[in-house]
């Protein structure tokens, strides 16, 4: 599964699209001029379209909106704080364990919420645990799964170690759910807040209530508002935007499809 996650990923680029379809008009341009001429008009429609983001957007949205937190996460006070063991934190996050080779420093990208957020909850509620779960998910192995870079972000916000645990070895969201359930003292039947990518969350909590967790979205790192105004374009968010959208809602058909979700 992990290495077809991967080869969807690669399919799943717009702008992959947008690159066989000049190569065809390359290729067709010699014998069948016509032809070679409309996948190339092709290319160039579909490369504008791929920038306006209120498309890519509306995929994001729909994700997003589907498992929201429940009300009384918004209020500090709520008793229904005492009720949780911890929080389940996913990996992506942190920045691959190559890109901070030989300057030794945790790097977050573009997920950092997930990190950030978590530190948040367990400064609120001392009573929280948190259970990060993540490996190595990049086809370069290093040798150090994200868990390690996990852990020091977390000792340097001042968590400390008895209030955490690590799961190392999952590479997929499927991975997450059955191999963070076989850690030491992580009971999944008690309550858990499950904090990932808002985006993220349909998949997640789908695989994780099929493998028997007790989880409650607490969603995080929104991408879109209520509405993306119509002027919003640009080549360089866009098509990064289409292929987040397009990897989740595939890869929540086949998980589906699977019988793993």
């Amino acid at each position: 599964m992990f290495f077809a996650s991967k080869i969807l990923a690669f399919a799943l680029q717009p702008l992959g699209w947008v690159a066989a379809l000049f190569a065809l008009a390359l290729l067709l341009l010699h014998k069948r001029r016509r032809l070679g001429l409309a996948f190339g008009w092709s290319a160039l429609a579909l490369l504008l379209l791929i920038g306006w983001q209120p498309l890519p957007d509306a995929l994001l949205r729909a994700l997003e909106t589907r498992d929201p937190a429940p009300a009384w996460t918004a209020d500090p006070a709520a008793p229904e704080w005492q009720h949780y063991a911890g929080v389940v934190v996913f990996g992506g996050a942190l920045e691959p364990a190559w890109v901070r080779a030989g300057n030794g420093q945790v790097a977050l990208n573009a997920e950092a919420e997930r990190m950030t957020m978590a530190v948040a909850l367990l400064r609120r509620h001392p009573s929280l645990r948190l259970v990060f779960t993540g490996g190595e998910g990049e086809l370069h192995k290093t040798g150090e799964p994200e868990a390690v870079q996990a852990r020091e972000f977390f000792e340097g916000m001042g968590v400390a170690p008895g209030r955490m645990k690590f799961e190392s070895r999952a590479r997929t969201t499927y991975e997450n759910a059955v191999l963070t359930a076989k850690l030491p003292g992580v009971d999944k039947e008690k309550r858990w807040l499950l904090v990932t990518s808002a985006w993220h969350m349909p998949r997640s909590l789908a695989l994780f209530r099929a493998a028997g967790w007790n989880v409650t979205p607490y969603p995080v790192d929104y991408r879109t508002g209520l509405a993306t105004p119509w002027t919003e374009y640009s080549l360089a968010k866009s098509p990064a935007r289409w292929q987040l959208a397009l990897h989740e809602w595939v890869g929540l058909l086949v998980y589906r499809v699977a019988g793993r979700a």
